[in-house]
């Protein structure tokens, strides 16, 4: 890769390039080296009508853009993270994950509502199964509407010309890297919507043997990682696994990190998480806490702190009813 591009693998949808275009530009910086996105349609890109779990679920948007990089038709991919399987694959290191974007739900409705101004009986445009159940849990008069589709095929379903919806629910982080923020009314508090794991946060993936023979991409990768949100993001998808849940899911998870009062050095990772039945109905919810330190302590793989952090909030959930909300969902 000395003289060539750096090869981007990419979905063709403007978030897809405008996130990898932003991801490239910051590994090849003060390089030389250029960047190449390289177009890869995925299954879920052919198939935009059809709920998510019905074509596949968890990674759906994943498999091709991963088979272009095995076949060395690209030297790196680029993953909104929550989109990924939680089970890693050997041929494959997740190379670096760039600061989180803001990873809380954005509510866009007609007239600049907010959740709580919202009509009696007002119809609310989603495609997440958590969304949704969330949704129904604060306002359970609302009528939640499937949809799917690119951004702006979603938010004209409650602002275009044509629309029948009072308001759609989408992440504030695609929002934000495409320049819509200004259709946001509102954005949802944690409290309200508890994100989906990962939500939020890219991840960049490489071939394991593509690393080493190459020290400059190694080295800028690793300076464009941010510890703090593979912390966080790896104690998120650590508790899904633990759950057997897939991105599609009624699960939620959101882990930052707090200041220690008891350790100067170190931080408190806290972890909130929940199970939610599709309508709204019955949750189980709960937290879990634990001293991290980001410069000592193993921030990812078995045994670190972020990974047992969530296996051990997955098991109160699970304990406490979470696996039959799950298996009631999925059924």
């Amino acid at each position: 890769m000395s003289a060539a591009p750096l090869r981007i693998g990419t979905r063709a949808s403007e978030l897809a390039l405008t996130q990898s275009g932003h991801v490239g530009a910051a590994i090849v910086e003060g390089t030389g080296h250029q960047v190449e996105l390289v177009h890869v349609s995925t299954h879920g890109d052919r198939d935009r009508t059809s709920p998510l779990a019905q074509i596949g679920g968890t990674g759906v948007f994943v498999t091709a853009v991963r088979q272009a990089l095995l076949d060395g038709e690209v030297d790196v991919v680029v993953h909104s993270w929550k989109d990924l399987p939680t089970a890693p694959l050997d041929e494959i290191t997740l190379a670096c994950s760039p600061e989180r974007e803001d990873p809380r739900d954005a509510l866009c409705a007609r007239d600049g509502m907010t959740l709580a101004q919202l009509p009696a009986g007002a119809r609310v445009g989603t495609g997440s199964p958590r969304r949704g159940a969330q949704l129904l849990r604060a306002r359970p008069d609302l009528e939640v509407v499937g949809i799917r589709g690119n951004v702006e095929t979603r938010l004209n379903w409650a602002l275009g010309p044509d629309a029948d919806l009072h308001a759609v629910v989408l992440a504030a982080s695609g929002l934000r890297r495409v320049g819509r923020e200004a259709v946001i009314s509102e954005l949802l508090p944690v409290e309200v919507m508890l994100p989906a794991p990962a939500q939020g946060a890219l991840a960049v993936e490489a071939t394991t043997a593509a690393l080493a023979p190459s020290p400059w991409f190694a080295e800028r990768l690793a300076a464009v990682d941010d510890a703090a949100t593979r912390a966080a993001v790896t104690a998120e998808r650590s508790l899904l696994r633990a759950l057997e849940a897939g991105c599609s899911a009624p699960v939620a998870a959101y882990a930052e990190l707090e200041p220690s009062a008891d350790t100067a050095a170190a931080q408190v990772l806290r972890l909130r998480a929940l199970a939610i039945r599709p309508d709204g109905t019955h949750v189980v919810e709960g937290e879990a806490r634990v001293d991290l330190d980001l410069a000592a302590d193993a921030l990812s793989g078995p045994g670190s702190v972020p990974v047992e952090l969530g296996q051990e909030l997955a098991a109160d959930l699970l304990s406490r009813g979470a696996g039959e909300i799950l298996a009631e969902a999925r059924a």
